[in-house]
């Protein structure tokens, strides 16, 4: 499993605003292995429907690994006949190696693929790509799982389907339907930081990119889809539904043993909704009253039955003395572990002391209550005894969530300044293992910097502003740039392996982190 850096923590989504520029907004990748038959009805297909219906500027790549028949020149006749479509040929096998090489090469904002069969119908491919253009999500599915799709195919391919995606709820808790079908989009920002931590490069690719997309909460859009099973495909069943259980146990465990760096797929705070701030409601204030009544049900029936055991061999007050020392210290690393989450040894002696001042405190209003009671009757009912002690012990908890979170575990969140992450990397140099990594006091004060130091250069795709407008189509009779370099004599060569194993180049890269109380200065709807 990959745990190598990442760019750094994903910035909030935003809408891309629609206007004319020359990078396409929408890369469609087409993995092909041993194609030469179905690919240019397929290309040409897909590019009529994109040129009906698709309102923005689109890229179609053909994504050739290591065919070994006629398919590369069938993929580029079509380049050289069909201004938006581009071919790329790979030396080694795997669709996954083949669509995190060109996705991470491409300068498209959204990144799409689907099989080369066109079993989905085109028609969902806007719905597809919709809600990634607009910001509302982080990567989109084709379900046909979903309950309005429909779908054409054999008894044993349904079988199969459907006890998989039951197999990845069952073992890895996945709530999305619909795994296997070729057929999604992902944001090229979310890919960025998402594709370095995926370990697979055939089948189980989208599988992983799913899980761990979905683990770090990110947002995953399902569009229901109209499919018919292609009779002719060459998919190896058997060695696919092998290779796929040996990804989930290795995605399992990996899960498990917590290590996947899943905090840098973050969101900034803020992004949420449940994460605004609300007048008058501490941040994280209905999560922490779940935990500490859990913690505090569980505390209380402990320390009864520890007080009816010291009962049997001691007076009330030594019992209850005890068990109530035992089950405040429990509780203690319990709330700081459970409800606070502070995790390490850290404090730990600092905090079980403050606890047992707190436990002090609520040694006083149990045994008070208790001394009460014996002041009323002279011997009263063991029953008597412990419907007084819970009372008291309610009391006594509502003022130990009170003082945990304001003395003993206060969030100093917002006293930590946020710093902002700059990944760079020198697209001239090949031979560079990864990005280096640095802080600054804010991308303004860096771009600014940047400025003075570079007046004259302009930016790259990827560099520019987050309201650049977004590209309209070309004109077919428009010149195109290359998209990939296969000029073996030149510099700028592009290899597979590179893209593979990170090393391409890339523009530096601002992922800055968001304090609580930061806000969108365009967002005018407080204004």
């Amino acid at each position: 499993m990959r745990t190598d850096s990442s760019p750094g923590n994903l910035p909030a989504r935003e809408h891309l605003p629609a206007g004319s520029a020359g990078t396409p907004v929408l890369d469609v990748v087409i993995p092909v292995y041993n194609e030469e038959k179905d690919l240019q009805p397929c290309v040409v297909r897909l590019h009529e429907h994109l040129k009906r219906t698709f309102p923005y500027a689109f890229r179609i790549t053909v994504a050739d690994n290591a065919s070994t028949d006629t398919t590369p020149r069938v993929a580029a006749r079509l380049e050289s006949e069909i201004p938006e479509v581009r071919s790329f040929r790979l030396e080694q096998k795997g669709r996954g190696r083949a669509l995190r090489t060109v996705w991470s090469a491409s300068d498209a904002p959204i990144l799409a693929y689907m099989d080369v069969d066109l079993s989905t119908d085109l028609n969902a491919l806007l719905p597809l790509v919709a809600p990634l253009i607009s910001g509302h999500s982080d990567l989109a599915i084709g379900s046909r799982l979903a309950r309005s799709s429909r779908v054409v195919r054999g008894a044993k391919r349904e079988f199969i389907s459907r006890t998989y995606n039951l197999i990845l709820r069952g073992s890895l808790q996945a709530r999305f339907s619909d795994a296997q079908c070729g057929f999604k989009a992902i944001r090229r920002d979310v890919a960025q930081v998402l594709l370095p931590l995926i370990e697979d490069t055939g089948w189980f690719f989208d599988t992983e990119m799913l899980v761990l997309a979905e683990r770090a909460g990110l947002r995953i859009h399902e569009v229901p889809v109209d499919w018919v099973d292609d009779p002719n495909s060459t998919v190896h069943i058997v060695k696919t539904a092998t290779d796929d259980l040996k990804g989930v146990w290795r995605v399992g465990r990996a899960l498990a043993t917590g290590s996947l760096p899943l905090d840098r797929l973050a969101r900034p705070f803020g992004d949420d909704p449940r994460d605004r701030d609300l007048t008058d409601v501490p941040k994280g204030l209905a999560r922490q009253l779940v935990g500490f009544c859990v913690v505090g049900a569980l505390s209380t029936l402990f320390y009864l039955l520890l007080y009816s055991g010291f009962r049997s061999f001691s007076g009330s007050q030594i019992a209850n003395a005890l068990a109530l020392l035992v089950s405040a210290v429990a509780n203690t690393a319990a709330n700081r572990r459970l409800t606070f989450g502070v995790r390490g040894r850290g404090s730990a002696v600092r905090h079980q002391a403050q606890g047992l001042v707190v436990f002090g405190i609520g040694l006083a209003l149990t045994s008070g209550s208790l001394a009460a009671l014996n002041a009323a009757t002279s011997s009263p009912a063991h029953s008597t005894e412990l419907a007084v002690l819970i009372a008291a012990n309610l009391a006594a908890t509502v003022l130990r969530f009170l003082l945990f979170r304001a003395w003993v575990f206060p969030d100093r969140r917002d006293e930590t300044a946020a710093s902002t992450v700059v990944a760079s990397h020198n697209p001239a140099s090949h031979n560079a293992s990864s990005p280096t990594y640095g802080t600054t006091t804010g991308a303004h004060q860096q771009h600014q910097q940047h400025q003075q130091h570079y007046p004259h250069q302009h930016p790259l795709p990827h560099q520019q502003h987050p309201h650049t407008p977004l590209p309209q189509r070309p004109n077919a009779t428009a010149p195109q740039a290359p998209y990939i370099n296969y000029d073996h004599n030149q510099s700028n060569e592009f290899r597979a392996g590179e893209a593979a194993d990170r090393t391409w180049g890339d523009a530096t890269m601002q992922m800055q982190a968001v304090r609580p109380h930061d806000h969108d200065p365009r967002d005018t709807r407080d204004a």
